[in-house]
């Protein structure tokens, strides 16, 4: 499988499907790793597109350095990802939730350089932390005490939040038992010093300076139901701050709507990438 050296010497894992079309990048949630994209990225790569997946820093099978889990870092990872992989124009990048924050990060500190389209799933932009100007934010309490759980016991923690990830209860379960063994298994991957400053910095770092430089047709999709992300705190927020962008709200949907919504996401995603 390819590597990718970053500029700091870290050796990123990534996976490319497809040689010609689009190119399109995809971008992972916290806790997971690419192999999470694997149906759509399938099904990118069979209509046509050059498609491909990395592990961020820390996750799934690249290394797991002590620093550079701040945005600016991985925004500079994702360029490097482009490059080793010969991507230089016409790019559709795609974040779910942590990724929609190297999306927009790479769009400011880059200037969009070889994107020509953009896509946040689920994503934790504009601006996850409640604030007196970002009311409908998340506290910084809850943002604490996900800290706290993960140092206790991260694979307890990790059972339990991915029943609200996926939109698990007592009368409905929209994803298998097996999916949630197999997204529990892909959070274990990651490192625990990773996994705490991932979390560390889609909580409280402020996308908002970083709307204006989306300056691409922009697909924003959330689900009304994301207990992990909520739609007010994000998804609207992001569509209402980026010109033009387009807002697809899935009905009732999870936060893990890549699994749960997973042939209609990919159905929107075609016809979004052209």
């Amino acid at each position: 499988m390819p590597r990718c050296t970053t500029k700091d010497g870290v050796e990123l894992h990534y996976k490319q499907w497809g040689a010609t079309g689009r190119p399109v990048v995809l971008i992972h949630g916290w806790p997971l790793s690419s192999d999470s994209w694997d149906p759509i990225a399938l099904a990118l790569a069979e209509a046509g597109h050059k498609v491909v997946a990395y592990d961020r820093r820390g996750f799934g099978r690249s290394d797991q350095p002590w620093e550079g889990y701040d945005y600016d870092t991985m925004a500079d990872d994702l360029r490097d990802v482009m490059q080793a992989a010969g991507i230089q124009a016409h790019a559709a990048i795609v974040g779910f939730s942590m990724g929609g924050g190297e999306v927009a990060r790479y769009m400011s500190r880059h200037r969009g350089r070889g994107v020509e389209k953009a896509v946040l799933i689920s994503s934790v932009v504009p601006y996850m932390l409640k604030t007196d100007d970002n009311p409908d934010g998340v506290s910084e309490d809850q943002l604490a005490e996900i800290a706290g759980n993960l140092r206790k016991d991260r694979p307890a923690f990790f059972k339990t939040f991915f029943k609200d990830f996926f939109g698990v209860g007592m009368v409905q379960s929209p994803v298998s038992d097996a999916t949630l063994d197999w997204a529990w298994r892909l959070a274990m991957q990651a490192g625990l010093r990773a996994t705490l400053e991932c979390a560390k910095a889609f909580g409280f770092t402020d996308f908002r300076p970083d709307l204006a430089a989306f300056d691409v047709p922009t697909l924003v999709i959330h689900g009304t139901g994301d207990k992990t992300v909520p739609i007010d705190t994000a998804g609207r927020a992001a569509a209402k701050g980026i010109r033009d962008a387009k807002l697809i709200e899935y009905d009732g949907a999870p936060h893990g709507l890549f699994k749960s919504h997973q042939d209609r996401l990919i159905e929107d995603l075609k016809a979004f990438i052209g």
